[in-house]
C-alpha cells in the first residue's frame, strides 16, 4: 500500500523545474502528482510519477540529487470538506502528518491525498477500519486512478 515518491532537490534559478519537466517528458514519464517547497537557494521537488524507478535513475544519471520515500495515497470526495473524515481520522489515531499534498482525477469524483507520515502501519490500520480507501501503486502510477 505504500507508492514510492521521487524528491529532487533543484538549485533554486529560473529554467531547473523546466529541465526535470524535460527530461521525464522524453523518457515518457508521467507525472501524477508534484509540490514543491522552497527556501532562498534551493527547492524540494516531490513528484508521484508512473515509473519511479525509471525517473529516480534518469534524473541521478542526468546530475540531480534524488531521493526516494514511501508515502501513503488515499482516495477522498472531491467536494468541499472531502479531506476533513480521513484527517480526523488520523487526529484520532493521534498521528503527525509530516507533508501532504492532492491531485483530482479527471474522470471521477474522487480526489488523491499523498500523506508522508512517521507511522505507515498505524496510519494504514487507522483508515481502513474506517474504511477509507488507500490506493496501491497500480492505481495511483496509472493514467487514471480509480479506473
Amino acid at each position: 500500500m505504500l507508492i514510492e515518491q521521487i524528491s529532487v532537490f533543484l538549485e533554486n534559478k529560473s529554467g531547473r523545474l523546466a529541465d526535470v519537466a524535460k527530461i521525464l517528458e522524453d523518457q515518457k514519464i508521467n507525472i501524477r502528482a508534484l509540490t514543491i517547497a522552497d527556501t532562498t537557494d534551493f527547492g524540494i521537488l516531490r513528484l508521484i510519477v508512473d515509473q519511479p524507478k525509471k525517473a529516480e535513475k534518469i534524473l541521478l544519471e542526468s546530475g540531480f540529487t534524488v531521493r526516494t520515500t514511501d508515502v501513503i495515497a488515499v482516495e477522498i470526495s472531491d467536494e468541499p470538506g472531502g479531506i476533513v473524515i480521513p484527517l480526523k481520522i488520523l487526529q484520532e489515531a493521534n498521528v503527525d502528518i509530516e507533508y501532504m499534498y492532492a491531485f483530482a482525477s479527471k474522470s471521477n469524483d474522487k480526489a488523491f491525498v499523498i500523506l508522508k507520515v512517521g507511522d505507515y502501519e498505524r496510519v494504514i490500520e487507522a483508515l481502513i477500519r474506517q474504511n477509507i480507501k488507500i490506493l496501491n501503486s497500480q492505481e495511483v502510477y496509472q493514467t487514471e486512478p480509480g479506473h
